[in-house]
């Protein structure tokens, strides 16, 4: 398997990763936006620094892992496979940010080539399964610090790292429009039910109790 990137495609993914990181920030931190938007006084430097830092190693990293994931798979099946940005989509989840609304769809593998529905299906699931490996890996240190008490930044990475990874397997699972679930749906239904069900209701759990 031959996985290259090209110049445009690594910054892409760097622009896409920076912003969702940003926009993260501004939601998380509403006394930096009501300080951007002359609302209120000003906010700790340190403060904004770690929660950028936060967002970007659990937003971000969700977000870049969940699309190499379609992209290496892609390759697998002899696919020509890119990441490409939506610049547009990118300001408007910082725009929305800034009034207290995320609604993020920073850009998607494209891929192209001969290819079955079965093919076309795992390259879809490997996106959200990719979130909910993700999701066990920042559970372990959740559950240690929740037990031990542990707050402060690694609380934060931890307990933010668990509830977007839920958040976005839950939602690319959604069998409609452009996300994944509506491709695993085509492909098997049975195999979208087996991960669309818990995968969508860990989401809803990791937004109303995360």
């Amino acid at each position: 398997m031959n996985l290259t990137f090209t110049r445009q495609e690594l910054r892409d993914l760097f622009v896409a990763w920076l912003a969702l990181g940003l926009a993260f920030t501004l939601l998380l931190e509403p006394r930096l936006t009501d300080a951007l938007l002359g609302t209120a006084g000003g906010v700790s430097v340190g403060v904004v620094t770690l929660t950028l830092v936060v967002s970007l190693l659990t937003v971000g990293v969700a977000f870049l892992l969940h699309e190499l994931a379609h992209k290496v798979v892609a390759i697998r099946f002899g696919q020509v496979a890119a990441f490409k940005a939506d610049y547009r989509m990118l300001g408007f989840a910082i725009v929305g940010a800034l009034v207290g609304f995320l609604f993020a769809a920073p850009g998607a593998v494209v891929h192209r080539g001969r290819i079955t529905p079965k093919e076309n299906g795992l390259i879809a699931l490997a996106g959200p399964v990719t979130n909910i490996g993700l999701a066990v890996v920042f559970l372990v240190p959740y559950l240690s610090f929740a037990a031990s008490g542990v707050g402060g930044f690694l609380w934060d990475l931890a307990s933010r790292g668990l509830q977007i990874n839920l958040l976005l397997a839950g939602f690319n699972m959604i069998p409609f429009g452009p996300l994944d679930g509506r491709k695993v749906r085509e492909w098997n239904t049975g195999v979208f039910v087996a991960v669309a069900v818990p995968s969508i209701l860990l989401g809803i759990g990791a937004l109303f109790v995360l």
